[in-house]
């Protein structure tokens, strides 16, 4: 399904052309496919799928988890600057957000450190050695992360760069580790294989990951204009003319839809008034009809340009169903084998414990640190280039 709609919706003028009617619109046509693609999946042959799970889907996964990282880094930059705005924006409630952006960051460390010592109790043992280089490894780097944003020359290129932004990903870096070790195969280095608490485990996880998946796919789905190159807000209107009725020769971008005194309409009402060929109360009328008036294109609010990329939404939503189908078959590492120390014998399909789940884990965080990393530096190896604001 997701497939298929960006193809349909592909435009270069998506302002102009009838993807918001389609995306608005026709839900029941769109449900009736929706249930068609679904028995027609009933009749795809084995080996397609297979190809899929095995090519198409790993290299959509992998770029969803790129994006998901960049998201990430993104955020913690996002979160920082938006609790320094409303301190300088709002003198009388600064402590407040004083308050909740040091709570936030000495919080985000707190689980940092709680959940490392915790790692090394049960999942650095004796002979565990590669579980002891993952967590140590990580540790170093939250380390090098935070010194790194409040290095001098960092907080000269940016002054905003702090801890609140480094306490977040050094808090998802751990958690991805954790998720790692947890998926040892290991029994002597993995604990949660013998224990009755491993499918409360395995729900939490389930839980946090399907809703870091909801939040990556749905803000880069609805900030495509960032991430395909255009800023957000800039809608180019086509005809300059349609919304500048009284003359203006402005022609171009807007940053906000035009208000109701500056249709056409309204400037026509106004003009014959003024003539006194009508009263003055048309001007109420005309409101009082736009309040009433059903749900259409007279109160669309994607008239002058669509709010984000269709197309690209659904791109998005497809690469992230390709990374949830790699987890739900731990990344097509699937085994009929009884695996050691496994607590129940007589499973028939074992999912969830594979090396490679633990190494795409891993080498998710160590991404992560250097996206950080990268994002810290840059301003000061490039002082030159100039930083696009984020999305």
């Amino acid at each position: 399904m997701d497939s298929s709609v960006p193809r349909l919706l592909a435009s270069k003028t998506p302002a102009t052309n009838a993807q918001p009617s389609k995306m608005g619109n026709w839900w029941g046509p769109k449900a009736l496919l929706w249930l068609v693609l679904i028995g027609v999946s009933f009749a795809i042959p084995n080996p397609f799928f297979i190809f899929w799970g095995n090519y198409i889907s790993l290299i959509g996964a992998t770029l969803f988890i790129i994006l998901g990282l960049v998201l990430l880094v993104d955020f913690a930059h996002s979160w920082s600057e938006t609790c320094l705005d409303h301190i300088d924006a709002a003198p009388e409630d600064s402590k407040l957000w004083q308050f909740i952006l040091v709570g936030s960051t000495m919080g985000l460390y707190a689980i940092s450190i709680t959940l490392t010592v915790l790692l090394y109790i049960f999942f650095a043992g004796g002979g565990c050695t590669l579980n002891q280089f993952f967590i140590s490894f990580n540790l170093a780097l939250c380390i090098l992360i935070t010194l790194i944003c409040v290095h001098p020359a960092v907080q000269e290129a940016n002054p905003r760069s702090g801890l609140a932004q480094a306490s977040m990903v050094a808090a998802y870096c751990t958690y991805l580790i954790a998720s790692a070790v947890g998926n040892h195969t290991d029994g002597n280095c993995n604990p949660l294989h013998r224990s009755p608490a491993r499918n409360g485990t395995v729900i939490m996880g389930a839980v946090f990951t399907f809703l870091a998946i909801a939040y990556s796919t749905t803000r880069a789905a609805t900030q495509s204009r960032a991430l395909v190159g255009k800023k957000k807000g800039a809608i180019s209107l086509p005809d300059a003319e349609e919304y500048h009725p009284r003359g203006d020769s402005a022609v171009g971008l807007i940053t906000t839809q035009p208000s109701r005194k500056d249709t056409p309409r309204y400037q026509a009402i106004l003009a014959a008034v003024e003539a006194g060929a009508i009263p003055a109360s048309a001007l109420d009328e005309d409101e009082d009809d736009e309040d009433n008036s059903p749900a259409g294109d007279e109160r669309d609010d994607e008239r002058s340009g669509t709010r984000y990329n269709y197309s690209w939404f659904h791109i998005i939503f497809l690469m992230g169903s390709m990374y949830v189908g790699m987890l739900l078959t731990d990344w097509n590492i699937v085994s009929t084998r009884p695996l050691p120390d496994n607590p129940d014998p007589h499973q028939d399909i074992y999912i969830g414990r594979s090396e490679t789940a633990m190494w795409m884990r891993v080498v998710s965080s160590w991404v992560c640190i250097l996206l950080y990393i990268w994002s810290l530096v840059a301003p000061v190896v490039m002082p030159d280039r100039q930083v696009t604001e984020p999305y």
